[in-house]
């Protein structure tokens, strides 16, 4: 029911019922819901007083108390407050749970960006130190060649070149995305090292911890792009901790195809035997595996298989140069 607006509604209708008594009483009930349901009590009450005060001292022609109709009245008048304090909290809760819907939705919105953007940093990171380490292997090797005094003139000239531009590029790339590291106290001057990791050494790990992994591999993973195999080690990271946060003691298989022309993997794991739970479920890891897998132009898929089972998969298709020429492209 809509809010009465006129400030002089309560005023008026409280005066023609002490008037006219029993003849415009629903007219002060729906009055007395409105205040009620608006917590105006104090106003509804002295309603309630003014009307009754007019009837008991005869200034009304139409008198409430006449065949105790006043019982009715006040029966009807107290009905009328009491559903429009029901009402009125109803709404405000209503409004309350939207409020705090809309504020959960935002802070989801807001948690899943930070998880792309955080992917997104630590993708630039991986590429940061990869490709810092083949640029530094190639002014290394160049270096040792123009140390050759047979080459002819212009092969060396093109050598320190090469080198030239290779120790640039180096440079460059740490002065663009070596922020992204987070600085180690330990170490001022160590040098870069690629990240890649093996995906054997993460599940020797694992094994070490107590999980039950068995793993199926097809193709070197030399054949793959060093992005692909980046992906393919997240995956497997992010599966193995959410098996020991969400079904601790279950089984897990892993099987991954690094032959063109697509990479390929999935981690599945049967329900947990010792009923661990993770006390918040966030999901967010997944979001920014979606966003690694994504930008890579596959697709990721994540959820139960059935009979308790949990699946993680991901296929992502390989550039065409590098599935003819079996090379990085």
């Amino acid at each position: 029911m809509p809010r009465l607006r006129w400030p002089t509604a309560p005023v008026l209708v409280t005066a023609a019922t002490a008037w006219w008594g029993s003849l415009t009483m629903p007219l002060l009930a729906v009055v007395l819901f409105d205040l009620a349901a608006t917590r105006r009590l104090r106003t509804a009450a002295g309603c309630i007083a003014a009307v009754l005060a007019a009837n008991f001292l005869g200034y009304s022609p139409t008198r409430l108390w006449a065949d105790e109709s006043y019982l009715t009245a006040i029966i009807v008048w107290v009905f009328a407050l009491v559903l429009g304090l029901w009402f009125g909290n109803r709404r405000r809760l209503l409004r309350a749970l939207a409020a705090d819907v809309e504020h959960l939705r935002v802070e989801a919105h807001l948690r899943e960006e930070a998880a792309r953007v955080a992917e997104r940093s630590r993708i630039a990171a991986e590429m940061h130190d990869v490709l810092a380490h083949r640029l530094s292997m190639i002014a290394l090797h160049t270096g040792v060649l123009t140390r050759n005094d047979n080459l002819p003139e212009t092969v060396t000239e093109r050598l320190a070149l090469l080198r030239t531009a290779s120790t640039q590029a180096l440079g460059d790339l740490r002065d663009v995305l070596g922020a992204l590291h987070e600085p180690d106290p330990t170490q001022t001057d160590a040098p870069l090292r690629p990240v890649l990791r093996d995906v054997e050494e993460l599940v020797d790990e694992a094994r070490r911890a107590g999980q039950h992994i068995g793993t199926a591999t097809e193709g070197d993973p030399e054949q793959a792009p060093t992005t692909h195999r980046l992906a393919v080690y997240r995956i497997v990271q992010e599966a193995l901790t959410n098996v020991r946060k969400h079904a601790d003691g279950a089984h897990v298989s892993i099987r991954i195809d690094y032959q063109p022309p697509a990479t390929w993997v999935e981690v599945s794991n049967t329900p947990g035997t010792t009923g661990k739970t993770s006390a918040v479920e966030s999901g967010y890891g997944l979001v920014g595996l979606r966003e690694r897998v994504t930008a890579l132009g596959g697709h990721l898929n994540a959820g139960p298989a059935g009979a308790g089972t949990w699946r993680l998969s991901a296929l992502i298709p390989q550039p065409v140069n590098h599935t003819e020429n079996g090379t990085p492209a």
